[in-house]
């Protein structure tokens, strides 16, 4: 069974978010993206300290797919340095995590 990843990026905007979260769903991806609204970000870029309203994705993905999703985040997001970090799923509802390996197996 594929291991099933919980990954997290941010965009500047809800269109973009949708954007992005739609073609990851649509190419499989994910299995699904949540939108999160209202997150302020600060962070330091080039020397600088910038602090934005930014919009949460929590993606769900598996290990095999997430070196294709990577390279389609960057892709499709409007940032030079797109934050995406990933992180296991220990645990979870057997039946979920078979529904999000089905969806994200390439076809």
């Amino acid at each position: 069974m594929p291991k099933p990843l919980l990954a997290f990026s941010t965009c500047p905007s809800a269109e973009t978010a949708a954007r992005i979260a739609r073609t990851l769903v649509e190419e499989r991806l994910a299995a699904c993206v949540n939108r999160v609204p209202g997150a302020v970000s600060s962070y330091r870029w080039q020397g600088e300290i910038h602090e934005d309203a930014e919009v949460l994705l929590i993606i769900k993905t598996t290990r095999e797919r997430l070196p294709a999703l990577r390279d389609r985040l960057v892709e499709l997001h409007p940032h030079e340095l797109p934050e995406l970090a990933a992180v296991e799923i220990a645990e979870g509802l057997p039946a979920y995590l078979d529904w999000l390996a089905r969806e994200t197996t390439a076809s």
